[in-house]
């Protein structure tokens, strides 16, 4: 906990004034004011989290976190639990979707393994092994973890960021995830925090038909009601309801705030690690970006609570960190503008007339 404790100890808010400097600067560049519309909100936001108006984004990387749910057993998911450890590896040979977006926008993604049932045996240099326990416990029958289980899933988070930070400075980072069944464990994590009943942030996942959504909401109902978690103790939700890759991803948010660095939100299941982040430290919220408005329900539930605007809405569901990688795009778009677009007076051009 010693490590978990430090690093909430280090987020601080945002810096209001740097944010303020960098409108000044893009209301002095060659375009109308407030004509770029969220590009100069992204850009300003970004320039806060940094400390600095001339904010770099080159140094991207996508952290995509596996785990496995005991909670599949339920049939709450089309795809059997070894799905996981197979997209993993589909993940390190770079052929996955997230993979094609990551090398479209100069990403490199991260795979981290938090609690994967099997062994991944690979010596790639993009595979960080945290597995904290081989998957997690029926949530129907008991807590999905310990609460030390539970400490232990954010540490894994944290320690990934600084590994991969202290290779070369990370500037920028989006969330993405893998293990089945885990849209089961981030709509019961939603409706615990946000207080939403299971029919309002459960969807059909991978595609479910309307037999296994019932089955679904039942199966969550229950599990809240065997478990009955404290919404004000986030580690409490966390264990008893929650997966290693979404603990992995709480800490992986609240070591990217303690070090000033931004994050990029993918699909529901990022949102509701976002979540737990946000309990734990409500600061990190300022370092938090929407990439996109998921077809899953249970998002915007979660997004609503944090306050978070999406981006765009592609009708997206895929996960992996795919819609994280297009935020980070538009993102990386806004700062170039406030790095690189000329001013009136180096442009020789007019300002407006008032």
């Amino acid at each position: 906990m010693k490590k978990l404790k430090e690093t909430v100890k280090n987020i601080l808010c945002p810096g209001a004034r740097v944010m303020e400097e960098a409108q000044r600067k893009l209301d002095n560049l060659t375009k109308p004011r407030g004509s770029l519309g969220r590009l100069e909100e992204f850009a300003c936001r970004v320039a806060g989290i940094t400390g600095s108006i001339s904010p770099s984004v080159k140094n991207k990387v996508i952290f995509t976190m596996a785990g496995d749910h005991g909670v599949a057993c339920q049939g709450v998911s089309l795809y059997p639990q070894e799905v996981t450890a197979q997209m993993v590896y589909n993940f390190l040979n770079g052929g996955a979707g997230v993979n094609v977006l990551a090398r479209h926008i100069g990403s490199r993604v991260v795979v981290v393994d938090a609690g994967i049932a099997g062994d991944i045996k690979t010596a790639s240099p993009i595979f960080i092994g945290k597995k904290v326990a081989r998957g997690t416990k029926d949530f129907t029958r008991g807590a999905a973890m310990s609460r030390e289980e539970a400490a232990r899933s954010l540490e894994a988070g944290i320690e990934a960021f600084e590994e991969e930070d202290k290779k070369e400075r990370i500037d920028i980072i989006g969330l993405g995830e893998m293990g089945i069944a885990n849209t089961t464990a981030a709509s019961a994590i939603t409706s615990c925090i946000t207080g939403a009943a299971p029919d309002e942030t459960a969807g059909r996942g991978t595609g479910i038909d309307d037999k296994h959504l019932k089955i679904k909401i039942e199966t969550i109902k229950k599990a809240l009601k065997v478990n009955k978690p404290d919404r004000k103790d986030p580690l409490d939700v966390l264990s008893k309801v929650g997966g290693f890759e979404i603990g992995a991803l709480a800490g992986l948010v609240l070591a990217a705030g303690a070090r000033k660095v931004p994050v990029v939100v993918d699909g529901f299941i990022t949102a509701s690690a976002a979540l737990i982040a946000s309990e734990v430290s409500p600061l990190v919220r300022g370092y938090l970006f929407a990439s996109h408005d998921s077809v899953e329900k249970g998002h915007a539930v979660a997004l609503k609570w944090m306050r978070l605007k999406p981006m765009f809405d592609f009708q997206m569901r895929l996960g992996e960190g795919t819609g994280a990688c297009l935020g980070i795009s538009m993102i990386e778009a806004g700062v170039k503008v406030l790095n690189e677009m000329a001013t009136f007076e180096s442009a020789g051009v007019s300002r407006e007339e008032r």
